[in-house]
């Protein structure tokens, strides 16, 4: 792309996709994403949100459009990649000045330039931070905050990569600017309490705004840039609506820097224990905090409090003697603390001011019910939501401190006694916040009380609820799911969730009601509106699918229907396709076969979910392999749709990400299903990737490709062997190399047992193949796998592969080969111990039996709880009955081929043979060979 003749072009596109008129954006925005994958594209947008004269609007999509293009194109691997010249410009021009006037374009430069970091920095961006640093030390207001606003999202980006290599990086980093970054804070937290007493209340603002920053970058670097923090003393030293506003956010920094160093170091903490509780108590729990706090700072304050309470580092073994010193320590720290006055005083507390539901709440249940339960069932509401995080406070103080409690919450229960008027709206919450935790069952005048009592049973379900009591439970979630009240029929579903997800969970008695709570659960999610509660509502049906299996065939035809439409409408919410694709899941394992009804919609959405080109794959790729897997292993047949969904698989090989193992599976579901359409079409490319991969992949990795390899031979031995014989000379190259891991050469043995064994002629080309590139005779090469396979058949751990090294090397006899007939000893020895890996003794008869055999199919008897076996899993089945691991007697292998050896070299000459062999193995085998 010529950059003087494409900049006026893109900037007329860009002026254009920010018009109201369609018939003028849609053009443009075609012409820009046609634009994306051009050489050149991405400097002209640096230079057009780089010129502060043009268009804001403008400026703001150019930086949008370079920001996608990050994620889309930067990386190496990816299709349509930036070029190496291209990103080093580009590099350099982002940080070439920070000057931008514009607050949120400022703010989009600095989180792009914070992806390319992640990226790049330090390897390819050596000199990032130095012009930061450089750059925040400017005496240029505007200059410097925007140098520190990028400076700050570059060490959040750094400090979140988790990779142990990029976490000693972060650590190399932050030792060497930690005492900049704390000098920086102290500059400006100085600068603006200087600026507060002399009333100069725009230069406070400004001071206070970098201070902000210059916490959040020390906070990121003190949790995340030292493995052992309490070594390094700098690390453990540590009026408008406006003002105050900035004011509540320096504070709750300060409590989010004690969570976070209280979360990631425990044990570092145990000196501020005494500190924080006193601390957090005084302002949430005692007058002393009235008038003064605010509802996040009580929040954090609560989630401190708990998780010094639950923390596990904190508590002593159960066997005194076992504890760590510094577990005892903070142990005696908490007990000192907790007191009877205290906990008292807490309790009541709990119950008798936080558990109230505010006016604000109370209307909110009305207007709008959904954002309400939304709100308090959220599944980390407690972290950031009052109510939420006080229920959770109440309940681990509860647990851990009961024996003091119980006297407490009994008392306020009995002064509660007696009718309520349902008119003292305060009463009401009262006895909603006092009778629900003494456990009342069920109350159908207060709606307050109903949903208070299913939560409290939610809460209750893996702790102390008796089996015999869950019927009595599902008659209650029946009925409340039928409650007219729409909070209270959400939170019911939440507890449904919780009761089948229990490990006491008996499907049987859950069977009667099933149909009626299923049908009851379809009804909600689609009389709710709101994206989280339809997640909500989904991940209950995904539980309640999974947990009762086949069972749910009858009941989802109407989910089936509804589920593409849902997906047709959530396009711009993925995180609800998510959940999407999870109730697919479930589903497709509940259906077995019959999940190929599905695939008009399901493979479409498999197609979508795992396309890397496509943009949404960030949020559903993970879900969308599982889907692709469960779908194959219960697919019947293969359709031309399933096996082209496959071209997507090679971009995928390509990411080598955390989805590697899956991407495996996939391909050995396809070769299970049919082999011989799938490795006609795809083992030429799938042979590339892999080869790919084989140059920079964990040992573990290694493992995976090979085990395809395997399956492969496995299915069909000798389309398997031409498929993929691109790979078979390093296979045979790690054997006489003597592979030092031991699961990899016992993958490579296993692969090389199938060719010798199932097909000679192959193994007979390869032989002649690698010789010639060993400038040895093809004799002595044989020669050299065998006694490698001889002295490392210990790394083969699987009886089943050991029984395939036997008789793989049993196959070259008969032999009048000299070579062959001088590694008799120990494919002799080999055989001897696949023998007794295999060989099975009856006690009535005294005769062994090869246990490995398998005469025809048998579909295995089920109980209630076991799932059936899927597609896959009989083809597994089926094809084992061919294998010759499964199909052929090791004892009478054995005795056929020493037979033939024997006719071939005359007694007098076998009897020399066997002379070769110890005395005790001769013995052994006699005794297996017995009665043939």
């Amino acid at each position: 792309m010529d950059m003087d003749s494409a900049s006026s072009v893109v900037l007329q596109a860009l002026t254009q996709a920010t018009s109201q008129d369609t018939a003028v954006l849609k053009p443009a925005e075609e012409q820009l994403r046609q634009w994306e994958t051009q050489p050149g594209f991405y400097s002209v947008l640096l230079n057009i949100f780089n010129n502060h004269m043009l268009d804001v609007n403008v400026r703001w999509l150019a930086v949008l459009y370079f920001k996608n293009g990050i994620d889309r194109y930067w990386r190496r691997v990816a299709p349509h990649a930036l070029s190496e010249e291209e990103k080093t410009s580009l590099r350099a021009g982002l940080i070439t000045n920070f000057n931008e006037p514009v607050n949120q374009i400022a703010t989009q430069i600095a989180v792009l330039i914070a992806k390319v970091a992640r990226l790049d920095c330090p390897r390819q961006w050596p000199e990032l931070i130095p012009i930061l640093l450089e750059s925040v030390k400017g005496q240029d207001g505007l200059q410097q905050h925007r140098a520190l606003l990028t400076f700050y999202h570059v060490t959040k980006t750094l400090a979140s990569k988790r990779l142990a290599q990029d976490r000693r990086l972060f650590q190399d980093l932050a030792s060497g600017i930690y005492s900049f970054a704390c000098s920086l804070w102290s500059h400006h937290t100085d600068c603006f309490l200087q600026q507060i007493y002399a009333r100069d209340e725009a230069a406070a603002l400004s001071s206070l705004e970098r201070t902000l920053l210059s916490l959040k970058v020390l906070r990121k670097l003190t949790v995340h840039g030292f493995q052992e923090p309490q070594q390094n003393m700098e690390v453990m030293v540590g009026s408008d609506s406006t003002c105050r506003e900035k004011l509540e956010k320096t504070i709750i920094l300060y409590t989010k820097v004690l969570l976070d160093f209280l979360e990631y170091h425990p044990c570092a903490f145990i000196p501020l224990i005494q500190r924080s509780l006193e601390f957090a108590v005084t302002y949430v729990f005692t007058p002393a905090g009235e008038g003064v706090t605010f509802e996040r700072f009580i929040v954090q304050c609560m989630n401190l409090i708990k998780m010094i309470v639950k923390n596990d580092a904190y508590k002593p073994a159960k066997n005194i003697d076992d504890s760590k010193p510094e577990s005892l320590e903070a142990h005696k720290i908490k007990t000192a603390f907790f007191t009877h006055p205290t906990l008292t005083e807490i309790g009541r507390r709990l119950v008798s001011h936080y558990f109230l539901l505010t006016e604000e709440e109370l209307a909110m249940w009305e207007e709008d019910p959904e954002s309400f339960a939304v709100e308090e069932t959220g599944g980390d509401s407690w972290k950031y939501s009052l109510r939420p995080c006080t229920e959770v406070l109440f309940l681990d103080i509860f647990h851990n401190y009961s024996q003091t409690l119980t006297p407490v919450l009994l008392d306020m229960v009995q002064n509660l006694q007696g009718p309520t008027n349902v008119e003292d709206s305060v009463q009401l919450l009262m006895k909603d916040a006092g009778q629900s935790k003494a456990h009342v069952l069920f109350t159908p005048l207060y709606k307050l009380i109903r949903r208070r009592v299913i939560w409290l049973i939610g809460q209750w379900i893996s702790v102390k609820f008796k089996s015999d009591l869950r019927p009595l439970l599902y008659e209650v979630i029946l009925s409340l799911m039928q409650d007219p009240d729409l909070v209270v029929r959400i939170e019911t579903a939440t507890t449904l969730k919780l009761t089948v997800d229990d490990f006491e969970f008996r499907t049987e008695q859950f069977l009667p009601y099933l149909e009626s709570i299923f049908g009851l659960l379809f009804q909600l999610l689609q009389q709710v509106t709101e994206c989280d509660t339809k997640m909500q509502v989904l991940h209950v049906i995904s539980c309640v699918i999974e947990r009762v299996g086949i069972q749910i065939r009858p009941y989802v035809g109407c989910l089936v229907q509804y589920l593409p439409l849902l997906w047709k409408q959530s396009e711009e919410h993925n995180m609800l396709r998510c959940a999407i694709l999870t109730t697919l899941i479930q589903l497709v394992q509940g259906l077995g076969a019959e999940s190929k009804n599905l695939y008009p919609f399901l493979l479409p959405v498999i197609q979508l979910s795992t396309d890397v080109s496509q943009p949404p794959h960030v949020y559903l790729l993970e879900d969308g392999l599982e889907l692709w897997l469960v779908t194959l292993e219960n697919s019947p047949a293969i359709t031309p749709e399933l096996l082209r969904i496959f071209q997507n698989m090679s971009a995928l090989l390509e990411l080598s990400s955390e989805n590697l193992r899956t991407c495996f599976h996939i391909v050995n579901g396809y070769i299970y299903l049919s082999a011989t359409e799938f490795l006609q079409n795809y083992a030429e490319s799938l042979c590339r990737s892999f080869c790919d991969l084989l140059k920079d992949i964990t040992n573990e990795g290694r493992v995976q490709v090979l085990k395809v390899v395997e399956i492969a031979l496995k299915v069909s031995p000798m389309l398997g062997a031409h498929m993929f014989q691109p790979l078979l000379p390093a296979v045979f190259r790690g054997i006489v190399d003597g592979e030092r891991y031991p699961v990899v050469m016992s993958t490579y043995l296993g692969i090389m047992g199938r060719v010798l064994l199932q097909n000679f002629s192959f193994f007979s080309s390869l032989l002649s193949q690698m010789a010639s590139e060993c400038n040895q005779e093809m004799d002595q090469l044989l020669g050299n796998v065998i006694e490698m396979w001889v002295d490392r058949m210990d790394n083969i751990t699987q009886p089943e592969r050991r029984k395939l090294s036997s008789l793989a090397l049993l196959s070259l006899l008969p032999s009048d080969n000299s070579v062959i007939q001088d590694k008799f000893c120990g494919i002799v020895n080999i055989c001897v111990e696949a023998l007794h890996d295999v060989m099975t003794e009856d006690p009535e008869t005294g005769t062994f039996k090869d246990c490995m055999l398998m005469s025809h199919f048998e579909e295995p008897k089920l109980s209630d709880d076991e799932e059936p076996p899927t597609e896959q899993d009989k083809r597994k089945k089926l094809l084992a009955l061919e294998d010759p691991v499964h199909s052929v007697s090791l004892q009478q292998f054995v005795y056929e081929k020493l037979k033939a050896q024997q006719a071939l070299m005359g007694d007098q000459g076998f009897g020399a043979l066997m002379e070769t062999v110890d005395t005790e193995l001769v013995r052994q085998l006699q005794e297996f060979l017995q009665g043939l």
